[in-house]
């Protein structure tokens, strides 16, 4: 049977602080055929933060250059900053084969699922609104009035989780990151399966 097919569109999605990109880290670390789509933002670079790993930290200005010549995916304004996901590099990888990640807030997730139907969406939730504080406040990176925004925005944001595939729980601790992690390998590799995805080709020998 042919195995060549075309890659699977993965977006994480969730709440600022859920933890999705943590899950997102371990499911590409277990899986070298998972190529992680680096989004643009006009927010600033945070401690640890690596420019072209993290995100490619660019103006106001280029931003909206990209986005005059629909060069971008996906866009949202989330927290008074702009992010978005660069189309091209997304579709290449896509036709080589690779699964593609994107996480990305909610807001851009519901354009890329409108977009792109084929694509799998899965919404990481906290175990509680308590654990949900506990770890914006733990990060150190905003300010007590950006907590709130924050928590206010993410019921909101929960309220989106029937516009999506699948929702996981990423627990406190290292137990539950690793429950979501093997939740979310369980999603990528049962979608491969799927008939929609077959390519029906079936050679002689």
């Amino acid at each position: 049977m042919n195995e060549k097919q075309r890659g699977i569109l993965l977006v994480l999605s969730g709440p600022s602080g859920v933890g999705k990109g943590t899950v997102g880290k371990k499911l590409r670390a277990s899986d070298d055929n998972i190529s992680f789509s680096v989004s643009v933002t006009t927010r600033g670079m945070r401690d640890g933060e690596i420019p072209g790993v993290d995100y490619l930290y660019i103006t106001e200005e280029e931003f909206a250059a990209l986005e005059k010549e629909g060069k971008l995916l996906e866009s949202a304004l989330v927290h008074g900053y702009h992010y978005g996901t660069p189309e091209e590099p997304v579709d290449r990888q896509l036709a080589e084969g690779k699964d593609v990640l994107l996480e990305i807030d909610p807001q851009g997730a519901q354009t890329v699922i409108r977009k792109r139907p084929d694509c799998v969406s899965v919404f990481v939730l906290p175990p509680s609104w308590a654990s949900l504080r506990s770890r914006l406040e733990g990060r150190g990176t905003e300010t007590r009035e950006q907590v709130e925004t924050r928590l206010r925005n993410a019921r909101e944001e929960v309220k989106t989780v029937p516009m999506y595939d699948y929702a996981i729980v990423n627990a406190d601790g290292p137990e539950g990151i690793e429950k979501a992690f093997l939740s979310l390998k369980a999603i990528v590799e049962s979608e491969k399966y799927r008939t929609s995805r077959y390519s029906g080709l079936i050679p002689e020998e």
